[in-house]
């Protein structure tokens, strides 16, 4: 039996999970999922359209909010008690976060970001390591193979069938609540977050300051879009973390991404390789962003972008 960790953010599922549960259906045997916290008790009817035959809903009253610890603790808890072949969970943040607490907890070794997965003994496995710039085929032991699956290395799939759902209690003492969310900071109503968006405007340093983005901005409404940048705008202060795109960022997959004044680091690259498609806006023609352009405009991003908003306005 295989079963995935599926992450929602009260009660809203990440889609990143369906991915892995796609990806998990590679491997042989009935999936099985595990959802954490009550209000993720209408995700569960759901999943069966992905090939999950049983979904083990983790209840306790300390679960209300994310806690990596407590999470870990569940699974760790729970593998105990059905004993699956594999654990598998989404390679975002507190995927990784997680599956990282569960092989410590379990003492197993855990593979992250992985791309492709042979069942065996060992697994074979291949996942992404220095940045996207290596892939690594490794091979997977320990009673329980557990590895996270790198955002968008497959697409999600629907799959017929239909899951039952189970309760289950773990015994959690105190210590594993120790970090918890205990206050969040809330986007702004009825804006387009980066991980979601189908068109991305992604600002770096050429824009010049701050007050550079705003036609970034503007184009972005235009297109319905959202706007993010590159890690040295967030280190001078321009934008905050949360818009950063990259290995330390979000990663991105939208229809269009439109980079701006970015020159295009590694790290980088690594966030918006998921992109379908790349137009760069650069006064740079030696930039290593245009080696994985589609489309590009060598000019001014500053003097460019506002031409572009006002055809744009033209348009409606």
């Amino acid at each position: 039996m295989i079963l995935g960790l599926v992450e929602h953010d009260r009660g809203e599922l990440e889609p990143l999970s369906l991915e892995m549960l796609t990806f998990a259906r590679r491997l042989a045997g009935p999936l099985e999922a595990v959802l954490i916290g009550e209000e993720a008790r209408p995700i569960a009817e759901h999943l069966g359209a992905y090939g999950v035959s049983k979904v083990h809903l983790v209840e306790h009253p300390g679960l209300d909010e994310y806690a990596p610890e407590a999470w870990a603790e569940s699974v760790v808890q729970l593998m105990a008690a059905v004993s699956p072949q594999a654990v598998l969970a989404a390679g975002s943040d507190r995927g990784n976060e997680v599956m990282a607490h569960v092989a410590a907890r379990a003492d197993l070794p855990m593979a992250a970001n992985c791309t492709e997965v042979e069942p065996g003994d060992p697994f074979v496995v291949t996942r992404v390591r220095w940045g996207g710039s290596l892939l690594e085929e490794a091979g997977l032991e320990g009673a329980v193979k557990l590895l996270t699956v790198a955002p968008h290395a497959v697409a999600a799939e629907e799959a017929a069938g239909e899951a039952l759902v189970e309760s289950f209690a773990p015994e959690l003492p105190d210590e594993v609540f120790r970090v918890r969310v205990s206050a969040r900071v809330e986007p702004e109503a009825g804006k387009v977050t980066l991980p979601l968006a189908r068109v991305v405007v992604g600002g770096g340093r050429g824009l010049g300051s701050a007050e550079g983005f705003a036609p970034l901005d503007e184009l972005a409404e235009l297109l319905g879009g959202a706007v993010g940048c590159s890690r040295a705008v967030t280190s001078l202060g321009w934008r905050p973390h949360s818009d950063q795109i990259g290995q330390t960022g979000t990663r991105i997959a939208p229809d269009l991404y439109i980079a701006c004044g970015i020159s295009g680091a590694i790290q980088h690259m690594v966030g918006c390789k998921g992109a379908r498609r790349i137009l760069v806006i650069n006064s740079d023609a030696q930039a290593p962003i245009l080696a994985r352009a589609d489309y590009a405009v060598i000019g001014d991003a500053r003097e460019i972008v506002p031409a572009l908003n006002a055809e744009l306005r033209k348009g409606r």
